[in-house]
């Protein structure tokens, strides 16, 4: 169990995540919504504290256990499955900041759920997402991820608690001093690999693998982003392309875990921007009604990569939070299919609508979700005067 001291400099990394995500200075009397799982429960009660200390004006929302979950997806009828509590859109229009404590106690609980009936529920509660990005893109809203270990976790990663607990301390430099110090490090190191990025005239991204072989639009109006404090821990560096420009084939050789499902061994072949053939060694069944839960679903959202040097991730860790910032020997690249992140646009975010999302090739949808590849791979960038040049080989970023 991590200990009380390293609880509390966890916490005090996830405030500086929250500040740092968001555009605007929190002030006393702000709103930050804190969801938490039941093992998280001692830090909820550190970071309500601190929260309380700093004026501002905590919620606290616990999360269902997975029987709660399970029966949830399994007993309610259509109207249940779609039902918005009373409130709840009044509260997120006046949400300034959002923290979530993840701490599973089951990851395989909803594998015999109807995946669509999953489905269903991410769409019914699409509005209540796009109040928050809105409100986020005005500056008005921040938020960050983050995990609390717990044996499910453990067992599932094939890890005892007391390595799985060491990769979490390393992952976010608890064993230090003052770990947000840092984090500021880290934070300033990658704002000079997004801007290296930034500048060039980036027309298309190969990545190649044993196993990939993808073609990347990134767009106009595009820049790269990560490590804003959306994620504790975070060392990706991303972007939201242009859906329709991506072609090939992606593979990930991580296992995940979705909705209460195991994945493993997922192929996507793209053509003209959408998914047109899905493999995977287990849980196809789940990734095919999955990616078709809405007309965006099937779409890259997402295209991003970890330098190994920032991550010290070196295992599987059943949590795609962590997963998707592995480190290892060959950094990471990761896919997400479904929504796209409107911070990724050059301009102002809070100009952009959906006209413009669409012009511009910005995916719209309920999921949002993120497959990884672990494999040596390099990233050859074509640019717009012709030249072509690796921005990413070995793991690390070629600047």
């Amino acid at each position: 169990m991590l200990s009380e001291r390293q609880i509390d400099k966890y916490c005090d990394v996830l405030l500086w995540a929250l500040r740092t995500a968001r555009k605007r200075r929190y002030r006393k009397g702000d709103v930050v919504m804190v969801r938490y799982d039941l093992r998280a429960m001692k830090m909820a009660e550190i970071l309500q504290a601190k929260l309380l200390d700093m004026g501002m004006n905590p919620v606290l929302r616990l999360g269902m256990t997975p029987k709660m979950e399970k029966d949830f997806f399994t007993r309610a009828n259509r109207n249940q499955l779609v039902f918005q509590a009373p409130g709840d859109r009044d509260l997120f229009n006046h949400l300034n900041g959002s923290i979530y404590l993840n701490a599973p106690d089951a990851l395989t609980h909803l594998a015999d759920v109807d995946s669509k009936r999953i489905g269903k529920v991410a769409i019914a509660r699409k509005p209540l997402r796009d109040i928050l990005d809105r409100r986020e893109e005005k500056g008005e809203f921040g938020w960050t991820l983050s995990m609390f270990p717990t044996q499910e976790l453990a067992k599932q990663a094939g890890l005892s608690m007391k390595q799985y607990e060491t990769q979490v301390i390393r992952a976010c430099y608890l064993e230090e001093e003052e770990p947000v110090r840092r984090w500021r490090d880290i934070f300033r190191d990658a704002m000079d690999i997004k801007k290296w990025l930034s500048r060039m005239s980036i027309q298309t991204l190969h990545i190649e693998s044993v196993n990939i072989d993808l073609f990347i639009e990134p767009g106009e109006r595009r820049r790269w982003v990560g490590m804003t404090g959306h994620n504790i821990p975070s060392f990706e560096i991303f972007l939201s392309p242009d859906w329709r420009g991506t072609e090939g084939v992606f593979y990930a050789d991580q296992p995940c875990y979705r909705n209460g499902n195991y994945v493993e061994g997922v192929r996507f072949v793209f053509k003209k921007g959408s998914v047109i053939k899905t493999e995977a060694g287990k849980g196809e069944g789940f990734v095919h009604e999955y990616i078709g839960s809405d007309k965006g679903a099937g779409r890259v959202g997402e295209f991003s990569l970890t330098d190994k040097r920032f991550s010290r991730i070196s295992r599987f860790m059943a949590n795609t939070l962590y997963d998707e910032n592995y480190g290892g020997l060959y950094g990471n690249c990761h896919l997400a299919v479904g929504s796209s992140y409107s911070d990724s646009y050059s301009g102002d975010p809070s100009n952009l609508t959906k006209a413009m999302k669409k012009k511009l090739g910005f995916n719209d949808s309920a999921i949002h979700w993120d497959l990884v590849n672990t494999e040596s791979k390099r990233v050859t960038a074509y640019l717009s005067g012709g030249e072509k040049r690796v921005v990413y080989e070995d793991g690390m970023f070629r600047y």
